[in-house]
């Protein structure tokens, strides 16, 4: 009868355990939160047959044993129910968008989402995220607070059994890994991915790391860069600089047309004497990696490296004398604009004149967005409003897009800008056509295009005062269905083309003291050459005159072309 009853537990346990829960959590998120996990490596070519599907079996059971040490040494009665209730909505989350989207939940993805501001949340809330928050997360979760409170248990006799669950757990683990490791070894060094797409221990690891990163940070203001900032002089008569700096949004060179794309998605630059660059690679693969990175002057490589925060290119050209203004259409700065004039598009001058009808709308939450087209309203006052002083010196003037921020495309071309149709109409982009997707995507481009013909066309009214000139260049690329992945923020070493190759285009007037500089034909030369976002920082200096030691001339893209 003991033995029998024993037998019986097994299948009845007591859910009022701390240690029952953890282990019934487990499995709940290692098999069901992670079916696109399972979809994923159903879809691998290498993992077919009768030895696919045990190897897919044993890498279900390596995760539930995986979750279930960790969950072990957590099984405490005051703590376990609410640590598991927010890992099964967060991993019901995370099912929702992995599955939807191809993402991974890497570190930097937990960056970029602490950087999401409300505007940018709401374009990913759907019907699909609800049931999945429902299903896999709210319903266990609910069950799981509705179990009797645990009876009293020695400290020691619960440790005890919460440590030895964990070590079986692991004994559990390595046994399954060794039974399949040649598939195991393979699968993990061929997709390097999957291993950001194992729910939650994803979420543990990424937030984790964050945190500890967030924590080893030295404290205090950033550190000073470029302290012997100064201007070159100039030639008596020569015009003060005026560089209109464009931070494009998750815009991909392969569909410009400029860069050879068969749609006319840059109808208007077309007609313009403008040099694209066309083999341009990205810092990072989300905005929250990539724009810190564009303004440094260290690379990509050393600013991974960096520990803590310095200032940037802003304070460079601040410090050397000029003006610089950050306008901003998106979700803020990321903290370089910090100590510089900046104002987001909604934020006018004194005296300016409303946005005009058309150019903004509210959603309906009753929050405003406009569209760029918005970042040239009243620019005039806007630099009326700064140093004098400054601005006599010469003016960088950076607008930080929204561009073709997805999964809600459709949202970031106005109705008089939609050449290519049908297009997708929402934000769950795997429910739509792909072509539809595509169309959506290549109007934001349209939209982004006549932004960038219209900022010329007004630097062009700046002419009699300034010696202009525009650089544009977006933040990162996008995956549009390519391979079962859309948006972007995937670990740079794995991600695709399409969320690294970026667009770059100059505009150097012809006449202009920029143009006068350079040896003839020299720009068009750097069309095809590589370049990347490590070039930004320095090119600008260059570009405006700027000297300080952490200018390396040898990274300024005009420098080969100067005379």
């Amino acid at each position: 009868m003991p033995l029998l009853k024993r037998l019986l537990a097994w299948f009845q346990p007591d859910t009022s355990r701390p240690l029952t829960q953890a282990w019934l959590a487990a499995l709940w998120m290692g098999l069901l939160a992670n079916w696109p996990l399972w979809k994923q490596l159903q879809a691998l070519p290498e993992i077919s047959g009768a030895r696919g599907a045990l190897f897919i079996v044993a890498f279900a059971g390596m995760v539930t044993a995986a979750s279930g040490a960790l969950l072990s040494l957590l099984a405490w009665p005051r703590l376990i129910q609410g640590l598991l209730v927010v890992l099964l909505l967060a991993s019901a989350a995370l099912a929702h968008f992995i599955g939807s989207y191809g993402i991974v939940f890497d570190p930097t993805m937990v960056v970029n989402m602490l950087q999401t501001d409300a505007r940018e949340t709401r374009d990913l809330l759907s019907w699909r995220l609800l049931v999945s928050l429902v299903l896999l997360g709210a319903l266990p979760a609910w069950w799981l607070l509705r179990r009797p409170r645990a009876p009293a248990q020695a400290f020691a006799k619960r440790l005890v059994g919460n440590l030895a669950a964990c070590g079986l757990a692991l004994v559990a683990m390595v046994l399954l890994a060794l039974a399949v490791f040649a598939d195991l070894s393979s699968t993990m060094r061929n997709y390097k991915t999957i291993r950001y797409m194992v729910t939650p221990l994803n979420a543990v690891y990424s937030v984790s790391s964050v945190a500890l990163r967030r924590q080893a940070a030295p404290s205090g203001p950033p550190a000073v860069i470029g302290a012997d900032a100064r201007l070159l002089p100039r030639a008596e008569g020569a015009k003060s600089p005026l560089l209109l700096f464009v931070v494009g949004e998750t815009a991909r060179a392969m569909n410009f047309s400029l860069n050879g794309y068969a749609r006319p998605t840059n109808p208007e630059l077309a007609k313009l004497p403008v040099v694209s660059l066309r083999q341009v690679a990205s810092c990072g693969t989300a905005t929250a990696a990539s724009l810190p990175c564009m303004f440094s002057p260290l690379g990509r490589t050393a600013f991974g490296d960096l520990k803590g925060t310095q200032e940037n290119l802003l304070d460079v050209l601040q410090r050397a004398g000029l003006a610089v203004l950050w306008l901003d259409n998106q979700s803020g700065c990321k903290g370089l604009c910090d100590r510089v004039p900046n104002s987001p598009t909604s934020r006018l001058p004194e005296g300016a004149a409303p946005l005009p009808p058309g150019l903004c709308s509210k959603d309906e939450m009753g929050e405003e967005e406009c569209f760029d087209e918005s970042l040239l309203h009243e620019l005039d006052k806007r630099i009326a409003a700064l140093d004098p002083e400054r601005v006599q010196r010469g003016l960088v003037l950076v607008m930080h897009q929204m561009g073709s921020h997805g999964p809600a495309y459709f949202k970031r071309s106005p109705a008089d800008l939609k050449p290519f149709q049908p297009e997708c109409k929402s934000n769950a982009l795997q429910q739509c056509e792909r072509q539809q997707v595509v169309n959506a995507y290549d109007n934001t481009l349209v939209t982004t295009d006549r932004l960038l013909a219209r900022s010329i066309a007004w630097l062009q009214t700046q002419q009699a005062r300034f010696d202009t000139g525009m650089l544009y260049v977006s933040d990162h690329g996008e995956s549009l269905g390519e391979n079962g992945l859309y948006l972007h923020g995937m670990p740079y070493a794995m991600a695709p083309a399409e969320q690294t190759h970026v667009p770059m285009v100059l505009w150097v007037p012809e006449g202009g003291g920029v143009a006068a500089s350079l040896k003839p034909g020299c720009l068009q030369s750097l069309r095809d050459k590589p370049a990347s976002h490590d070039n930004l920082f320095h090119t600008v200096m260059g570009w405006v005159g700027a000297r300080a030691d952490v200018y390396k001339p040898e990274w300024d893209l005009l420098a080969s072309c100067r005379s």
